[in-house]
């Protein structure tokens, strides 16, 4: 019923924010006798912060169109390289009419990002991407919103993840693949990269984990908290609603992303109340370029998936209750994870001083589970001042993560490949 009610809510609400945007618009309008009315710049700013807080909000676009790399432009492509149900993996193609910069475009390393299903789409590392591009070739797992899955689709579990991860990673190819997991998927990646090990599978050449939940026991934040605090029943009875008719996943069961957003907001009120005021200000002040920051940052961070309630309910039991990863109890179709088996694969942590929905130490874990690994093959980072959306994307990202993870990964490609031949793309 929550779910019914939201969205004649929606319904509601659209009117009301089509008239705040054609009102807002008119008093900006020179041409307009009202554009003259004191008090006008105000009336403006009120009118388009009542649009943007009403607004439906779309799956935003990557929208990476071009790079520089090795001292170049290059054009973006992006491509579909494999499609299913709930995810496609999705790779950015760079081109290039520069004979010598194709050739080092395609000696660079290759990149797989496992992008959060928590909420967010994939676009929310759009930064990430765009930062990885200049020296990497760079594919990414794109979440499907469960809303617009079909039921006869089937369910989309914590094993399936896993299962999708692999065969992400075969696909690609996992000898000279760098594989980053950002997030929640920090436990699936090394779940499917555990299992390809014990199988005797190749694995990566190095796996990336930054701020997920590989031990939630340590430094829980108030995310841990509220998984630890409320049992199985409980979310199943209190969070889980079916999807309405108006949408292809009609009658799914799912954890409604409207929910995930009104947690995360509730997380930080004041914060979301301050940033809104000062794009209040920034309107009525004409600062054009403070303003389109507001707008680019919730654009994405008010646009929110379903998510499949068999993946959310076995996250919450696993990850954040059970904490079967650490605990060596985790078992994926049958099969016992064992990361201890991972021997070829480096691994490098990352961690945010600051991160309030991974504490401290959680992701680090992950060299205690490695055990096979060789220490010269481990390396941790915690990030200075950062928070959990810094160690991903912005100033932070850029400046300091990034170089440490481009190091890393060059440090440890298990071939060094010279070009045979040049096409034009990479």
């Amino acid at each position: 019923m929550l779910y019914q009610l939201h969205e004649f809510q929606k319904a509601l609400l659209q009117p009301v924010s089509s008239w705040a945007r054609a009102a807002s618009e008119a008093f900006i309008n020179a041409s307009n006798p009202a554009s003259k009315v004191p008090g006008s710049d105000r009336l403006a700013a009120s009118y388009e912060l009542l649009y943007r807080l009403g607004k439906d909000y779309k799956k935003p676009e990557f929208g990476i169109r071009s790079v520089m790399a090795h001292g170049k432009e290059v054009a973006i492509h992006e491509r579909t390289a494999v499609a299913k149900p709930f995810c496609n993996l999705v790779r950015f193609k760079r081109f290039s009419d520069d004979v010598e910069v194709i050739k080092k475009l395609k000696e660079d390393p290759v990149v797989l990002i496992v992008a959060p299903l928590s909420g967010h789409h994939s676009t929310l590392l759009r930064d990430t991407v765009r930062t990885l591009l200049q020296d990497h070739k760079v594919y990414i797992t794109d979440w499907i919103d469960a809303r617009l899955v079909p039921v006869e689709d089937g369910e989309f579990g914590l094993d399936d993840y896993v299962h999708y991860v692999q065969e992400f990673i075969r696909t690609i190819g996992a000898k000279d693949l760098h594989v980053i997991s950002v997030c929640q998927p920090t436990v699936p990646t090394l779940g499917a990269i555990s299992l390809m090990a014990s199988a005797g599978e190749a694995t990566p050449a190095s796996m990336i984990m930054m701020g997920g939940p590989i031990d939630a026991r340590k430094s829980p934040t108030a995310v841990n908290n509220l998984a630890d605090q409320k049992s199985y029943e409980w979310f199943e009875s209190h969070v889980i609603y079916n999807v309405p008719p108006n949408y292809p996943g009609a009658g799914r069961r799912v954890y409604p992303g409207f929910l995930q957003h009104t947690g995360f907001i509730a997380m930080n009120p004041q914060n979301h109340l301050q940033s809104h005021w000062d794009y209040f200000q920034n309107l009525v002040r004409g600062d054009e370029q403070d303003a389109e920051a507001h707008i680019r940052f919730y654009d994405e961070y008010n646009a929110v998936l379903d998510l499949d309630s068999k993946f959310y309910l076995d996250t919450i039991k696993t990850v954040f209750q059970d904490y079967s990863l650490p605990n060596g109890t985790w078992k994926v179709a049958g099969e016992l994870v064992k990361p201890q088996d991972i021997k070829k694969t480096a691994l490098l942590t990352v961690e945010g001083e600051l991160d309030d929905i991974s504490g401290s130490g959680q992701t680090r874990s992950a060299h205690a589970l490695c055990a096979g690994i060789p220490k010269e093959n481990k390396d941790h980072y915690e990030v200075a001042g950062a928070g959990h959306y810094g160690i991903f994307a912005g100033r932070r990202w850029r400046e300091k993560v990034y170089p440490k993870i481009k190091t890393f990964i060059r440090e440890h490609q298990n071939t060094k490949k010279t070009a045979t031949r040049t096409t034009k793309s990479a």
